[in-house]
């Protein structure tokens, strides 16, 4: 059975960290999957270190739109970040609704295996309204893309300053 978590937070609030450590929680070889395009030389030693930090228990994919092409049936899967992956679709295809229809698409495609996702996400939209028109596109699709992950979440964390904070509980 498909069991999805969705953590959310803003940046450097912990959300990455607590999902890692949920993951090893529940298994003790889950799959990581970076969703990051590699723009330059520092983004590309970010990676290395946070790869080095996470150690050999897990399994490494690097994937940044198609993830439903990785056949992960019983795993823990965490994906990280759903705002990347949005990047990537949206970088591609210049407009927030049929970016936001390929994600959803790709999203359904991926959660119908049987197995425990674990999403991480930003929550970008809290910090005001830039004065920059794409980057509200952006923030639309950001936002649509977590309200339909959150819709679809059996769990849903806020992580705030390093504290989880349940949004959406299992039912009992």
């Amino acid at each position: 059975m498909c069991k999805i978590v969705l953590v959310t937070g803003g940046a450097r609030s912990g959300k990455s960290q607590y999902a890692e450590q949920l993951a090893l929680s529940m298994s003790s070889n889950p799959v990581y999957i970076a969703t990051a395009h590699i723009w330059d030389d520092e983004f590309r030693e970010r990676v290395r270190r946070h790869q080095e930090r996470r150690g050999p228990e897990w399994t490494n994919i690097e994937e940044e739109k198609l993830l439903s092409r990785h056949q992960l049936v019983g795993r823990v899967v965490l994906i990280d970040c759903i705002t990347l992956w949005c990047t990537n679709f949206f970088v591609e295809q210049q407009e927030a609704q049929s970016s936001l229809r390929a994600l959803q698409s790709e999203f359904d495609k991926f959660t119908a295996q049987d197995a425990t996702f674990i999403f991480v996400t930003n929550e970008i939209g809290m910090g005001g309204v830039s004065d920059n028109a794409i980057q509200r596109q952006f923030t639309d699709l950001q936002g649509w893309m977590n309200q339909y992950v959150a819709q679809r979440a059996d769990e849903v964390i806020l992580m705030v300053s390093g504290i989880p904070v349940p949004i959406k509980t299992p039912l009992a």
